[in-house]
């Protein structure tokens, strides 16, 4: 269990248990649960504005490159800051890395990628699922968002302000109770995603769980090729006050891409027209298939 998740578990009233005995109990320093994390200052968000726009770019910048982007955008920055920044905007560069190298999470288990050589031809074959980072006019917030992987509708989605295992949970939760449950599962190997809260879910629905090989995003492409269109259609045309006006931008921009944005890939149908049509079209086939036995 992470240590940010042990220290939510900690509560002041506790009626037995002081909160030197919890951290005791828990295993973590009792400093770590009084301390108050700093917000980010101006020029960091307006460093990671820059450096989320860039990425969706050049996705395989790592922390040498982007500083180098930056400073020839005109930022006094070091590669130390970025670095720092890429880490907590939950960025990483796209290149082959050697197996067996560092483990999001250590204790977590790790499963095979299922998808190679695979036809997806049919809707609930395969969900997938990613986190973004969404900017604000002074902050941040991620974003998680299920999609069907041969119709592209986009199942559920949540925001959060850290990148804990809750608001993956709580996407899955409700895209399982909505549309059932998909053949496979497919994510990148996150620690909220590999946690045991959210594959005990997927093995719960005897979900097959996948995931991508390591620093492979186009394992996942039609969900970053959502992220692309998601910010260049909506995030990156205004700036967002706070969560409450982001959350409904997105609920707006998710209904028009699901209902009303034709894809080229999809016979010029919505996602929506896509996945319900041949979702009973292979209903159809079963009932036939099923008479004639």
């Amino acid at each position: 269990m992470s240590r940010e998740r042990r220290t939510e578990m900690i509560r002041k009233d506790h009626q037995r248990l002081s909160i030197v005995q919890q951290c005791k109990l828990l295993g973590i320093n009792r400093s770590v649960f009084y301390y108050q994390p700093k917000g980010e200052d101006s020029f960091n968000l307006e460093l990671m504005r820059v450096m989320d726009k860039q990425y969706l770019v050049t996705p395989w910048y790592g922390s040498r490159q982007m500083t180098r982007h930056l400073r020839l955008a005109g930022y006094k920055v070091n590669r130390k800051r970025v670095r720092r920044l890429f880490h907590l905007m939950g960025l990483k560069a796209v290149y082959p890395r050697r197996p067996k190298t560092s483990q999001p999470e250590p204790e977590h288990k790790i499963y095979p990628y299922l998808l190679r050589g695979l036809e997806i031809n049919r809707p609930d074959q395969v969900w997938c699922a990613d986190i973004t980072y969404i900017p604000l006019q002074r902050g941040f917030m991620y974003l998680v968002a299920i999609m069907d992987w041969h119709t592209r509708k986009v199942l559920s989605w949540r925001l959060s302000n850290t990148m804990d295992t809750e608001f993956c949970v709580s996407a899955l939760e409700e895209a399982l109770a909505i549309y059932g449950r998909p053949e496979i599962f497919n994510t990148d190997q996150g620690s909220q995603f590999t946690s045991r809260e959210f594959t005990d879910i997927l093995k719960e629905h005897e979900v097959r769980i996948s995931m991508d090989g390591k620093g492979r995003f186009m394992d996942n492409v039609f969900i970053e090729r959502l992220w692309r269109s998601l910010k260049h259609e909506c995030i990156y045309l205004e700036e967002f006050a706070g969560g409450h006006m982001l959350t409904a931008r997105l609920s707006w921009w998710f209904n028009y891409y699901n209902q009303r944005r034709p894809h080229s890939a999809l016979k010029g149908q919505t996602p929506d027209q896509f996945y319900f049509n041949n979702r009973r079209s292979n209903s159809n086939q079963v009932k036939l298939l099923t008479a004639a036995a």
